[in-house]
C-alpha cells in the first residue's frame, strides 16, 4: 500500500470539525431540505453521448429517487471549449438552491492544474457529492520479450512509440508515468481518442498503450489471450484516505507505483511524481466529480451527499452500473472531500515543472 503525499488535506482537526458539521446538516436536511415538484438541472460540458454525459444520465433518476421530495433531474449539455465553456457558465450563474448540479472530468480538471487562463471557474468554491474513479491498464507487444514490470529495466535502450490525443489531454497521465519510469517513449499526436490508440498498437505503429477498464477488458484481453500483448500495470485507485490501491477490476496487476518498484527497487519521488499524482489522482482516481454552487447551504450539501450514498446502495443502481461505473467504490459521504481535495489540487512547483515541462518537449503554450 502506497500513500500519496496529503499536505493538501484538510487537518485533521478540521476533518473533525466538518464531520460533526454535516452531521448536523444531515439532521437539518432531512427536516426541512425538500424538493417535491422541482427540477434539478445537471450541467454536463461535454456532447451528448460521450463518457460524462453517459455517466450523468445514468446516475440522475437514481438521484432523484433519494433526493428529498423526489425531484425530477435532468442532464444540460454545454459542451465547448474543452469542458471548460459549459464549466465557466455554470460557475457564473448557477444559484446555491440545490436546483444546479455540476459535472466535470479529468479534462475539466487538467485546464485548471495546468493553469489554463480561460479557466475563470475554482474547484476549491465548489461543493462536491459524488466522486467517480476509473482505471486504465498499460500494455505492450509480447514480442518484447517482457513477461512483467519487473523487466521493464530490458526496454530503458529501446524507443517506444505511444499513440497519443494530446499532449494536454488525458494522456498527459502516461507521459508523466512513462517520463517517471525512465522509459524512452516518443509521443506521436493527433490521435482522436484511445480506440485510434489501440489500432496503432495492432499495427505495430506504437508500441506502448493504454486503455480504459472496460476498453481493455473489451478489445485488450482477446490480445492478451491470442499472446499478442503483455499487461504491464494499471494505474491503480486511491482509497479515502489518498492510498494507493489496487484496481479492484485488476486485482492480480500491480498498480504504477509498485511497478515502478518492481523495475527500480525502490519508491519513486521527486517534482516529476509529485505532478504524476496530481494528474493521476484528477484523470483517473478521482475522474468524475458531481458539485453544487459555491455557497450552497450545509444542509442542502448533505443532503446531496446522503442521496448519493442512498443512490449508491440502491440495489437496482447495483445490478445495473454495468461497464458505466464498473467495480470502483464510488466516493460518497464522507470519502468524498479527501478524494475531490486529490482531484482538483496541485504543489505549486508541480504545476510549474509540468508547464515547463510542457512548453520545452511539447510546444505547449500557457
Amino acid at each position: 500500500m502506497t500513500r500519496i503525499n496529503r499536505r493538501h488535506f484538510i487537518a485533521a482537526g478540521s476533518v473533525a470539525a466538518t464531520a460533526s458539521a454535516f452531521g448536523l446538516a444531515r439532521a437539518r436536511a432531512q427536516e426541512g431540505v425538500n424538493f417535491a415538484g422541482q427540477t434539478i438541472e445537471w450541467t454536463i460540458p461535454f456532447s451528448e453521448g460521450g463518457g460524462s454525459d453517459v455517466w450523468a444520465r445514468f446516475y440522475a433518476p437514481y438521484l432523484g429517487r433519494h433526493l428529498p421530495g423526489g425531484p425530477n433531474v435532468i442532464v444540460r449539455n454545454v459542451p465547448g471549449g474543452g469542458s471548460i465553456t459549459g464549466t465557466n457558465e455554470f460557475v457564473a450563474r448557477a444559484q446555491p438552491d440545490g436546483l444546479s448540479l455540476l459535472g466535470t472530468s479529468g479534462s475539466t480538471q487538467f485546464p485548471f492544474l495546468l493553469g489554463d487562463p480561460r479557466v475563470q471557474y475554482d474547484y476549491a468554491k465548489l461543493q462536491p457529492a459524488l466522486v467517480s474513479p476509473t482505471g486504465g491498464v498499460v500494455y505492450i507487444p509480447a514480442s518484447f520479450g517482457v513477461e512483467d514490470a519487473a523487466q521493464l529495466g530490458q526496454l530503458t535502450d529501446r524507443e517506444l512509440v505511444y499513440a497519443s490525443q494530446g499532449a494536454t489531454s488525458l494522456d498527459l497521465v502516461p507521459m508523466l508515468a512513462f517520463l517517471v519510469m525512465g522509459l524512452n517513449v516518443r509521443h506521436v499526436f493527433g490521435m482522436t481518442g484511445r480506440g485510434d490508440g489501440r489500432l496503432a498498437f495492432e499495427r505495430g505503429e506504437a508500441t506502448i498503450d493504454y486503455q480504459t477498464s472496460s476498453a481493455y477488458l473489451t478489445n485488450v484481453v482477446p490480445l492478451v489471450e491470442a499472446g499478442d500483448a503483455v499487461p504491464l500495470f494499471s494505474w491503480g485507485v486511491l482509497d479515502g484516505q489518498g492510498n494507493v490501491q489496487r484496481d479492484p477490476t485488476f486485482p492480480d496487476l500491480p498498480h504504477f507505483v509498485e511497478a515502478y518498484e518492481m523495475m527500480h527497487g525502490s519508491k519513486p519521488s521527486g517534482v516529476e511524481f509529485d505532478a504524476y499524482k496530481a494528474f493521476f489522482g484528477s484523470g483517473f482516481a478521482a475522474q468524475k466529480p458531481a458539485m453544487l454552487p459555491e455557497g450552497t447551504p450545509p444542509e442542502i450539501v448533505a443532503a446531496y451527499r446522503k442521496a448519493f450514498a442512498d443512490a449508491v446502495a440502491d440495489p437496482d443502481l447495483q445490478a445495473n452500473k454495468g461497464d458505466v461505473l464498473g467495480e470502483y467504490q464510488q466516493a460518497v459521504g464522507e470519502d468524498v472531500a479527501g478524494l475531490y481535495e486529490v482531484a482538483t489540487s496541485i504543489d505549486p512547483k508541480a504545476r510549474e515543472w509540468v508547464r515547463q515541462y510542457l512548453t520545452e518537449n511539447h510546444n505547449v503554450r500557457f
